[in-house]
């Protein structure tokens, strides 16, 4: 290339110990050598040779003096109740205000449920087929409507599901919200490496890519322009949680005020543990700061801990849904927000040294990704509330057993059916559902509920 960027960009990649990746750019058509250049351009070489070295060393165990968080527990006493009510007045007010947006993690395909599309198009309504996209929208759409505002919604999505996604929003007329009132951002994108640190090649003129993780959705917020809008509407908060978890209270006046009554930064919602080996990080307290410990890290002589009334000392499970104050996640972006880099490995499709397309069966590669929990330790003020399991956790992960659409069917319709059971109806048998159109909680359930309403499905558009 006469402009010399061919041998500045090979001079560079040399430094870094990644030259191998233009082995054979002498062999490409010029639209492939632009792809791969292009590619190589987009790297910022200093922060991914940081997290390179940071993947390939072992990752820090939890250390000495770990503690349980400062728990907001849940309970049903009068103390309880005047400190939910006190939170729910700050939160409504904020609300109406005008002052939070929703932000759902949605990047995710639907492949290990057999599902050819994005996540959030699965169906999991027990008696409607109610989409997952469909859920998260209409509390946010019902939320609007109680507080009387256009309360907006940021959707991350991934390069593999982003036009498939923002299709589902506008086939469904974007679920009733205004299309102004739904912001889609695009996760970035980090090169997978192999076990020496080198950077891997799809083909020769491409390397090989993967989603950087939930960690990776506030540099989108910055990258994407939705920080800037996010100020634009005069947002404060920012109620994050993930797309495969239909019982996610969305924009939650509880967990905001609670958020808002600490002056916390970040906080976050837990529901208790089941067992000691339930596969799931815990909020812990160390050296003063709050944070996430992955279940794998956790030594099972703590695990099993339990306190005098015989519960789970690290009990505390972490549920990916968190309150951000935006001027936090400001002040992190403009120190570069360096989360720590958790490695995953894979088996990646790839071409050997020799330029050799080969497909392992075993993990042969090491995918990094960065997770919004850790930025929690970074915090100044932090809150964690406990709340009912059966009432805001049924995530949809696997296919089948826990965690699956089965079990999550099964929670929203137990859920509409202790609603009914509140209200003194007998509820009918087999499979219930409420629409959060109808109701966002069972006060609101209550409230509404008339003769006419009676029957398996409570919904209203």
């Amino acid at each position: 290339m006469p402009d010399g960027r061919l041998e500045r960009l090979s001079a560079r990649l040399q430094a870094a110990g990644q030259g191998h990746v233009l082995a054979w750019a002498h062999e490409l058509a010029p639209a492939q050598l632009e792809e791969l250049l292009g590619q190589l351009e987009s790297l910022e070489l200093g922060r991914l040779q940081a997290m390179i070295r940071a993947a390939l060393s072992p990752p820090p165990a939890p250390g000495a003096g770990l503690e349980p968080p400062e728990l907001l527990e849940w309970g049903s006493e009068e103390q309880h109740r005047a400190r939910d009510a006190a939170a729910r007045r700050a939160g409504e007010a904020a609300l109406a205000a005008g002052q939070v947006g929703a932000f759902m993690v949605a990047g995710g395909q639907g492949t290990r449920l057999g599902y050819d599309g994005p996540k959030g198009r699965f169906p999991v309504g027990p008696l409607t087929g109610r989409s997952l996209f469909a859920y998260h929208a209409q509390r946010v759409l019902a939320t609007s409507r109680r507080y009387g505002c256009d309360l907006p919604l940021y959707v991350m999505t991934s390069a593999a599901n982003h036009e498939s996604t923002r299709a589902a929003f506008e086939e469904a007329r974007w679920f009733g919200l205004e299309p102004g009132q739904v912001c889609f951002l695009v996760q970035g994108m980090l090169p997978a490496i192999d076990r020496e640190g080198r950077l891997l090649l799809a083909s020769k003129h491409s390397l090989s890519w993967s989603p950087d993780g939930h960690g990776g959705s506030l540099r989108a917020l910055q990258r994407s322009g939705a920080l800037d809008d996010l100020g634009a509407r005069g947002i404060r908060q920012l109620f994050y949680f993930q797309v495969d978890n239909p019982l996610a209270r969305v924009l939650d006046p509880v967990f905001i005020g609670h958020h808002l009554l600490a002056r916390a930064e970040m906080s976050t919602k837990v529901v208790a543990k089941h067992d000691p080996a339930e596969r799931v990080g815990i909020v812990a307290r160390q050296d003063g700061r709050t944070g996430v410990i992955e279940y794998s890290d956790l030594d099972p002589e703590l695990a099993a801990r339990r306190d005098e009334q015989g519960r789970l000392v690290f009990r505390a499970a972490n549920i990916a849904i968190h309150v951000l104050d935006v001027a936090f996640v400001r002040r992190l972006l403009g120190t570069d927000l360096a989360l720590p880099v958790h490695r995953a490995e894979k088996a990646v499709p790839c071409l050997d040294r020799d330029g050799r397309p080969v497909t392992p069966k075993e993990p042969n590669a090491i995918k990094l990704e960065q997770f919004v929990f850790d930025a929690l330790p970074l915090a100044e003020r932090t809150i964690t509330q406990e709340v009912l399991r059966v009432e805001e956790f049924a995530p949809v992960k696997h296919a089948t057993g826990a965690d699956s659409p089965h079990t999550a069917r099964q929670a929203l319709s137990d859920q509409a059916r202790r609603w009914m059971g509140a209200a003194g109806l007998a509820a009918p048998s087999g499979m219930a559902e409420v629409g959060p159109l109808f109701a966002l909680d069972q006060e609101e359930f209550l409230a509404k509920l008339t003769r006419s309403d009676f029957g398996p499905v409570f919904d209203r558009s």
